[in-house]
């Protein structure tokens, strides 16, 4: 089974580029299921329902999110209907939405990250408790979208579930690290997917805007933006049988 996870999709360009792109990479790579975190897509932060619409739309299977799922309140009651719309599974109990998603022999988990993003119940033993709830009825292919700032967190959680899950894939950051490798176990790990949004921007967000805020500290709004964009996406192999992977490898593209 081929996956590709894509990176944070900022705003409109994230989202042109996602559709121009993505049915060519699944034709040209033979992908099984394509996720995305969308978290970003409407506008730059948090999801609408029609830009749900338009990722999946592009040849997205599965879009999770993290710490702006939140952000457009429209969203809140399509989570409950759209199972294929993820928010972090670690949000405390009783929150609109789902945490993961099967389809066929693959399942999507969405966590969220402690250190510098928020207060969240533990993501580590959610995973545990999920593992367990699922013991007789999991699938073999298990994808984890781990969205959290700090990279120790998130290379603490790929050796944590090592040979545990098939792989666990950062984001959030919006910059793509270059330590995409397969643990000891059979667990294939990239701290962060990177972003599909504009390549001249401060993490997909326009330059001069940015740094009016850094510069005077004063509430300034932030717009996505313009110009090339890149999108970053990790493809990973995976043997469905045992849910161990055999290869991982970034995929980057940039489109006009």
């Amino acid at each position: 089974m081929r996956i590709l996870m894509v990176g944070d999709v900022i705003g409109r360009p994230g989202r042109r580029a996602a559709r121009a792109l993505l049915p060519g990479l699944r034709q040209e790579y033979a992908i099984d299921l394509i996720i995305a975190n969308g978290e970003n897509a409407a506008g730059g932060i948090g999801i609408t329902t029609q830009t749900a619409d338009e990722l999946f739309e592009s040849d997205v299977d599965v879009i999770t999110s993290g710490n702006h799922i939140w952000a457009q309140r429209e969203i809140i009651p399509t989570l409950d209907s759209s199972p294929a719309i993820l928010r972090p599974l670690n949000y405390p109990n009783g929150v609109p939405g789902h945490g993961y998603f099967i389809r066929g022999e693959a399942m999507v988990v969405n966590l969220i990250g402690r250190t510098f993003i928020g207060n969240f119940d533990c993501p580590f033993r959610a995973i545990d408790q999920l593992l367990e709830d699922l013991a007789d009825n999991k699938p073999p292919v298990i994808i984890v979208d781990f969205h959290a700032e700090a990279t120790s967190e998130k290379v603490a959680m790929g050796w944590y579930l090592d040979g545990r899950v098939s792989a666990v894939l950062g984001t959030h950051t919006h910059v793509g690290t270059v330590d995409a490798r397969l643990l000891p176990k059979g667990t294939a790990h990239s701290t962060d997917v990177g972003m599909t949004g504009p390549i001249d921007s401060v993490i997909g967000d326009d330059v001069n805007t940015v740094l009016t805020r850094f510069l005077t500290q004063l509430p300034y709004r932030i717009s996505v933006g313009k110009g090339s964009v890149i999108l970053n996406s990790v493809l990973v192999e995976i043997e469905e049988t045992t849910g161990r992977a055999k290869h991982i490898k970034r995929i980057d593209r940039e489109f006009e």
